[in-house]
């Protein structure tokens, strides 16, 4: 199915132009051309985005086995040969690359960390840190925006690939335009994001700051929930799982990784804050540590329960009537245990 923007297809056509432009004075001005139309592209749709790029430049190849095939002059490699369908072009081109001149020629860059071909994979570990670093911050944040939300479905990544994102992420100019994008999404990916983002220790300082001023609830929830654990948590890939060894049955089960957290918050004031959250889903975690840590907050904890109790949102209210029982038991028990030792 073609791409249905009208930035996507411009961009198209200007990769068609630059393709099949034979004079060698033209090509620069074709790739300039399609420099500009890449910035209107929207990073969506990668996958689709580079069959189509692939196409383009395939099309415009001469066929070989014809001996009367008007020949063409040799095109330099550009960042479109990320794209190529040869994985030694693919490869070539990550080694040549000065800079990205914008976010989806990085998008493009990094899909090459789970690229089919282990040498290319292998030139995108070692050359994307000197890209990522020449090229514009925010183009580096937007690209790693589009990548980081479909990085659950690469299947190839390994501990490697995740390093060198992690090595990109961890860039303080990069960092902080993640953090402004997260802080500031409307809809969107952001919580999935978040999740990928602290596998580094440089967003630790700012989770209490998303965690109150993030616009999206869920982004808020997931920063919350990682400082009341005192651990960030995220998807670190799938691992076979054998079901029946007889009839050599098994399937693939989600591998979580996990690090403590740098930082370290007053439990009692994170709860305060959390119960003060406009959003049943930030209460929602509040009430769940709660309760689970129940026996660790000493005197407040009944009036934060009392607090849960009286939330508007029945499943929240059900959750504090639940703590209210709890410490009424834990009182109960203790009087018990009083009176037995006089």
């Amino acid at each position: 199915m073609p791409p249905t923007s009208p930035p996507t297809q411009i961009f198209l056509l200007a990769i068609r132009r630059f393709a099949e432009t034979a004079s060698a004075a033209a090509v620069e001005q074709a790739l300039a051309a399609a420099n500009d139309a890449a910035a209107s592209v929207p990073l969506d749709s990668l996958e689709t985005l580079e069959r189509h790029i692939r196409f383009e430049l395939g099309l415009a190849m001469p066929a070989t086995h014809r001996l009367w095939s008007r020949t063409r002059p040799a095109r330099h490699l550009s960042w479109l040969d990320l794209c190529n369908a040869d994985g030694h072009v693919r490869e070539r081109t990550l080694r040549c690359l000065l800079a990205a001149p914008n976010a989806l020629a990085l998008a493009f860059a990094l899909r090459r960390l789970n690229d089919w071909v282990p040498e290319v994979r292998a030139a995108a570990r070692e050359h994307l840190p000197r890209i990522a670093r020449a090229s514009t911050p925010s183009h580096v944040a937007q690209a790693l925006w589009a990548v980081l939300a479909n990085l659950a479905s690469w299947g190839r990544i390994e501990a490697s690939e995740r390093q060198t994102l992690d090595e990109l992420i961890a860039m303080e100019s990069v960092a902080l335009a993640l953090l402004q994008r997260i802080r500031e999404a409307t809809a969107g990916p952001a919580a999935s994001i978040l999740v990928q983002i602290t596998r580094t220790a440089i967003f630790d300082p700012w989770l209490q700051t998303i965690s109150q001023d993030a616009i999206q609830p869920a982004v808020r929830a997931r920063a919350l929930r990682f400082l009341l654990e005192g651990r960030a948590t995220w998807f670190a890939g799938r691992a076979w799982t054998w079901t029946d060894l007889k009839w050599c049955k098994g399937k693939f089960e989600p591998v979580t990784g996990e690090r403590p957290l740098l930082v370290n918050y007053a439990l009692q004031e994170l709860l305060e804050s959390a119960l003060r959250d406009p959003s049943p889903a930030v209460r929602r975690v509040a009430a769940e540590i709660l309760i689970r840590q129940i026996s660790s907050i000493d005197a407040p904890a009944g009036a934060l329960a009392a607090k849960l109790a009286a939330d508007p949102s029945a499943a929240i209210a059900e959750r504090g009537r639940f703590a209210l029982a709890r410490l009424a038991e834990a009182e109960h028990n203790a009087a018990s245990q009083q009176t037995r030792a006089l």
